[in-house]
């Protein structure tokens, strides 16, 4: 006697969405959320949006359904919501965006070089690599070997 599983013959160990390897095992609301930038809620609009079953493994979807989804995740900053986006008012062109994949890597390491070269507080802070929004550094965020008090020698 076989073990049944939910396998069918075409099923896809890897599917490839945004340039991200997703597993094939897990169920598409949850697989989406695999690719950076993608979190549980837009998951959500995204299967609303395409109409494609989230409980479904993402490896039984048909190629079709696939297609559907990496459409609709490239035009995501056309039809998703402003107040679901990752990135409001661009710097540069003013837009609400919502950035995929390594697009979020990308502008996270331009902001803070612009930060840097106009000499902004952040920016400077970001240079030394220590806290940028007013942690407390002098417990924490210690460099060397050197943790604890400094004994003197001596009466």
């Amino acid at each position: 006697m076989a073990l049944m599983t939910e396998e069918n013959e075409d099923f896809k160990y890897i599917v490839r969405l945004a340039a991200t390897d997703i597993d094939g095992h897990r169920p598409t609301k949850y697989a989406l959320t695999r690719v950076k930038g993608i979190n549980f809620m837009v998951a959500h609009a995204i299967l609303q949006r395409t109409g494609v079953n989230g409980r479904e493994k993402i490896g039984n979807l048909s190629d079709a359904d696939i297609e559907k989804l990496d459409e609709a995740i490239g035009t995501i900053t056309e039809w998703l919501p402003t107040w679901l986006r990752n990135r409001n008012k661009d710097l540069y062109t003013g837009k609400d965006l919502h950035l995929i994949g390594t697009e979020i890597e990308l502008t996270l390491r331009e902001d803070i070089n612009l930060l840097r070269k106009i000499r902004s507080y952040r920016g400077i802070r970001h240079e030394r690599k220590l806290p940028v929004r007013g942690q407390r550094t002098r417990s924490n965020k210690r460099k060397g070997l050197t943790v604890g008090v400094v004994r003197r020698r001596g009466g």
